[in-house]
Order: C-alpha cells, then sequence, then structure tokens
C-alpha cells in the first residue's frame, strides 16, 4: 500500500519546505511519495524544491506557466503511483500530522472518500470566507441532495480507483467543487471528519479570493445540469 500526496504549490517559499519536512514525518504506516506540481513559481518555491527532490521518495513537476490549483492537482494525480491519494496545501492552513485520522476510514473499510471538514472542527472563518463557503456547501446538498459539511476543503483523500474513468476539466480553485460534485453524483460516499485551520490573510500568502467563490459557485450549478456532470475527471 502506497499513499500519494499530491502538493500544488505557487509561491510559497515560506512555507513549502516546512510542509514537505511535516510531510515526510507524520506516520502512515504505509509507503508515501510526495508529489509537487510548481505553478511557475517567481519568489524562491523553485530553487527550495530542487534541494527537495533531490530526497527519495519526492518528485516535483515544474510548470512552465502557471495553470491554476486544479491544473497541478490533475498532473499530480496523473503521476501518482499509490493506491491512495491525499491533496495538500503547499500552505500552513492545515496539519499533516491528521493523516492517521482521514486515512483510517479508508484503511478500516468504511469508505474510499474522506473529506476533513474544517466545520465539524470548529474552524473559525473571516466573514467574507465564512458567507462564501456557506452558500457554496447549501448549494451543494441543495442541488444534488448531499449532506456536506464543507466543499471547498483541501483535505481530500481518496483511492485512486475511485476516479478511474472520470475526466476533469478545471483548472483553478473550482476544482474543488469539480471533484465534490462528481463524486457525489457518481453515488460514492463521501466521509467527512473533524480537521483543524488557520486560516491565512492575503498579507501571509492567500491566494483565493471573490472571483474564485464566484467560479465555484457557477461550477456546482453548471455542472448539475451538464450531460457531462459524473463523468468529469482525469484528462
Amino acid at each position: 500500500m502506497k499513499l500519494s500526496v499530491i502538493i500544488p504549490s505557487y509561491n510559497e517559499a515560506a512555507t513549502v519546505r516546512e510542509i514537505i519536512a511535516r510531510v515526510r514525518r507524520v506516520p502512515v504506516d504505509m509507503e508515501k511519495e510526495i508529489i509537487v506540481v510548481d505553478g511557475a513559481s517567481s519568489d524562491g518555491t523553485r530553487e527550495a524544491l530542487r534541494a527537495e527532490e533531490a530526497v527519495p521518495g519526492t518528485r516535483v513537476i515544474y510548470e512552465e506557466r502557471r495553470e491554476g490549483k486544479g491544473a497541478a492537482v490533475r498532473k499530480g494525480l496523473e503521476a501518482a503511483t499509490g493506491e491512495i491519494a491525499l491533496i495538500q496545501d503547499a500552505d500552513l492552513e492545515v496539519s499533516p500530522e491528521e493523516y492517521p485520522a482521514l486515512l483510517r476510514p479508508i484503511l478500516d473499510g468504511e469508505s474510499d472518500v474522506v473529506f476533513g471538514s474544517r466545520f465539524l472542527g470548529g474552524a473559525r472563518f473571516r466573514t467574507a470566507s465564512l458567507i462564501a463557503n456557506r452558500v457554496i456547501i447549501a448549494l451543494t446538498n441543495l442541488l444534488y441532495g448531499a449532506g456536506m459539511t464543507d466543499v471547498l476543503t483541501c483535505y481530500k483523500v481518496f483511492r485512486l480507483r475511485t476516479l478511474e474513468g472520470m475526466r476533469f476539466t478545471c483548472n483553478g480553485f473550482d476544482f474543488d467543487t469539480e471533484l465534490a460534485v462528481s463524486l457525489i453524483r457518481r453515488g460514492v460516499r463521501i466521509k467527512e471528519i473533524p480537521i483543524s485551520y488557520t486560516p491565512r490573510t492575503y498579507g501571509e500568502g492567500k491566494k483565493i479570493n471573490w472571483k474564485d467563490g464566484f467560479m465555484a459557485v457557477w461550477n456546482v450549478i453548471r455542472l448539475r445540469f451538464s450531460r457531462r456532470a459524473g463523468k468529469a475527471g482525469l484528462p
């Protein structure tokens, strides 16, 4: 059994090496590979990653131009060789030390997909972020008959076989909604467990904004009425 940790990064020089180090240290009782996909960073992230990719079990994919979080995750999934994949942001908003709890429902055969819910974990959000998240959660539950508590969470963990036959098209942060909606429409049960969450400010490097929120909302609606919805997945 192998865990593939997919880390999309863009201008995360201040945090990317710490995240990688913490991912390496966390015990998961299985082989682990780290795949970082860098979106043409210009702040020194690439230089930091060149040192990290020399460590066995770590692979870095360098994009010539930034294509977005969704495109980076898709490239990471294409390169993954594990049975289980986990998506990890390159910032410090969520904690790799929670991997054992995230993996447990999958390893116990309870579910093939686990989302880490910031809301179940009692996280505090800034007002604008809270409103955007609540709207997207409510819309997803209304349109798809789901019972999700967190759709935009970073921590999405799943057996890679669960995505077989899917085709994803979103390149930006709206990939989060595309993945969640595609799994729901396929009838996959998503197990949610509480996680901790420490939001950072735009001054500290946060990149998602109101435009991304709008695209996420539009994506939830678009996929509901798309004939291709439910077939979204890997290229």
